[in-house]
């Protein structure tokens, strides 16, 4: 049942996505008033968290059954003994599930409040404790120690510091103040510490914060499967053209047996150091992160030694992963998206920049991965059907694992083409109320097929370079 409203949108972003969920060739497959009631799900879903929270062991480092035992009994600690079962998914050996619990409905409400960010609050909602920076507003005589109710801020009207706020606000649980108000708020440089712990919240999901940080990375199911579509292998030489934070960049290596060259490239510079930051503490010494722009990786001026730094020579890797920045409209929870039609349709355009030189830089043979965090027909299947038409030098490959859905018709890709792609989408599972019990009471198989549907929006390609090219 939800608790939340559907995703708030810009009129014109909800009638640009409504536009591609509606297509011809979906309303004639489906009909109009199930693919209606099918978006209108989504939109719902989407601001709501998943049914697992998703961690990738670091298999370099440790064995899975070590650390799926050390999280065992730190979810204890962290739940205050509540035994919460922890499975290891059967085609992701690498991947451990933890369930969700939730919507808490009993939940008392305080009168001290506390107002965070809508960004903020989808944190809170997949475990996070709130850190001082998130807090926008605060009750006017809130102490540290004082147990308050939180809650998030969707449409971004709150003034910071304020006393109280009236506008839309959506409750997420309960927290005591590690501050007072007066400390929060005093005009000195900002704290960045913890400003409320959470001990009541409405979706029961465990903090990772400092939690067996060299064994194991928060990551969503899709972004894990995308790495073992890719299948690399020990001694190759593999691009990440777009790596921060690191968790693809980091899984490649580790799946690597940290043998090989695996090259990351991101134009952010703390993005950059955060990549080599994952690589240390993780252990793996096969990563060499670059601050770069992916789009000028392609070397242009044959006659310039760079030493095997960015721009490379054409023909240069054995597998890319192209993980392309895109709209995010598949990421959950996800209350409110402030974002233009302008913003949301500028991605397509960068994206196949950054394909394009993926092509150049791919040696033949190779594989190439193509990935996004959105549902957009735009940024995913037409990305498809484009880079096809494009380049004939590319064939769309099968892929291992298959766990998510077919593509979605209304890129004119045909129906062979549409199964060879990995669209997750929120919407095939409806929206229900879990507890402890439900999750150990539930079958092993019915867990997996919740945990493969119920995650974030994701879409996942890959393509092999023709060798006679």
């Amino acid at each position: 049942m939800s608790i939340f409203p559907k995703i708030s949108l810009r009129p014109e972003v909800e009638h640009y996505l409504k536009e591609g969920f509606l297509n011809k060739e979906v309303v004639s497959t489906s009909g109009k008033q199930e693919a209606e009631g099918k978006f209108e799900t989504l939109l719902n879903r989407l601001s709501h968290p998943p049914s697992f929270t998703t961690v990738r062991v670091n298999t370099h480092l440790a064995s899975i059954q070590c650390v799926k035992n050390l999280l065992h009994d730190e979810l204890q600690k962290q739940f205050n003994g509540l035994s919460v079962p922890v499975f290891q998914h059967p085609d992701l050996q690498d991947v451990l599930l933890i369930p969700v619990v939730g919507p808490r409905k009993n939940i008392k409400k305080q009168q001290c409040e506390v107002v965070v960010g809508a960004q903020c609050g989808n944190a809170v909602l997949r475990g996070a404790h709130i850190y001082v920076p998130g807090i926008v507003a605060a009750s006017k005589f809130m102490k540290a120690g004082d147990v308050v109710s939180v809650y998030s801020d969707i449409k971004g009207k709150c003034k910071k510091g304020a006393k109280e706020f009236d506008g839309t606000k959506i409750f997420l649980g309960n927290g005591i103040s590690e501050l007072s108000r007066k400390e929060i708020f005093n005009g000195l440089p900002e704290l960045k510490g913890i400003g409320i712990r959470m001990t009541e919240p409405v979706y029961l999901s465990p903090s990772f914060d400092n939690v067996l940080s060299s064994y194991l990375y928060l990551q969503n199911l899709p972004s894990a499967v995308v790495t073992h579509v890719l299948n690399p292998q020990p001694g190759e030489k593999i691009l990440d053209l777009c790596a921060a934070p690191g968790g693809k960049t980091t899984h490649i290596a580790a799946l690597m047996h940290d043998q090989g060259e695996v090259i990351a490239l991101d134009k952010i510079s703390n993005k950059v150091e955060k990549i080599k930051q994952n690589a240390l503490l993780l252990g793996l010494n096969s990563i060499r992160a670059f601050c770069f722009d992916g789009t000028k990786a392609l070397k242009l001026d044959m006659s310039q030694d760079t030493e095997g730094e960015p721009p490379f020579l054409p023909e240069s890797f054995d597998r890319i992963l192209l993980d392309a920045p895109c709209s995010g409209m598949g990421q959950r929870p996800n209350m409110a998206c402030t974002w233009t039609l302008k913003e949301v349709t500028s991605y397509q355009p960068l994206q196949r920049k950054l394909f394009t030189v993926a092509v150049q830089l791919l040696k033949p043979g190779g594989v190439l991965v193509y990935s996004t965090c959105t549902v957009t027909l735009a940024e995913n299947e037409e990305q498809v059907a484009w880079a096809l038409a494009t380049f004939p030098c590319l064939q769309l490959q099968p892929q291992e694992p298959l766990i998510g859905g077919e593509g979605m018709v209304g890129a004119g890709l045909s129906l062979e083409q549409l199964k060879q792609l990995q669209r997750f989408d929120p919407s095939v599972v409806p929206l229900q109320d879990t507890d402890i019990d439900s999750f150990k009471n539930a079958r092993m198989e019915d867990m997996i097929w919740l945990a493969n549907k119920d995650c974030i929006g994701f879409f996942i390609a890959k393509f092999v370079k023709c060798k006679n090219t």
